[in-house]
């Protein structure tokens, strides 16, 4: 398997990225992609929330294989622009990306793993996180991953 390169603008969110402050999905770079390539997911996953293992602020599939996932993606089941995607239902049971929540004097550690797969994944939207970890099982050509910190 290639290595896929994952990186962001920046190492720690910014202030305004971090929930209740409006701040949207950041942007993604990424190289390496194949050419075999056809569609991009992204899972965001936040090991530093004390209730749960792998929780997920933001689950986004069908993306385009380009070297560069936009950022500010609307929070609609389906979107259309500024790309085309489909995202599910995060695990704080809303649709798209939600920022960083720490509280006074915690840290968070959003990762975001970026799969590279050989098909558009028939999934609906609000999907899961295990459905979409299902959906991908035998279609993952490549994957990256890269992290940011955010501190309350």
């Amino acid at each position: 398997m290639q290595p896929l390169i994952v990186t962001l603008d920046f190492l720690v969110f910014p202030e305004d990225s971090l929930c209740g402050r409006g701040g949207g999905s950041p942007r993604i770079r990424l190289r390496g992609l194949g050419a075999e390539t056809t569609s991009v997911a992204v899972m965001a996953v936040n090991p530093f929330i004390k209730t749960c293992c792998s929780f997920s602020p933001w689950l986004i599939w069908n993306l385009p294989p380009d070297p560069v996932i936009p950022p500010e993606i609307p929070t609609l089941p389906t979107v259309e622009f500024p790309v085309h995607a489909v995202q599910g239902s995060n695990d704080f049971g809303k649709t798209g990306f939600t920022g960083p929540c720490p509280g006074p004097g915690e840290m968070h550690r959003y990762t975001f793993k970026v799969y590279a797969l050989d098909a558009m994944l028939a999934l609906p939207p609000g999907s899961r996180k295990h459905e979409l970890i299902a959906a991908m099982r035998g279609h993952v050509i490549q994957y990256g991953e890269t992290a940011a910190v955010a501190a309350g």
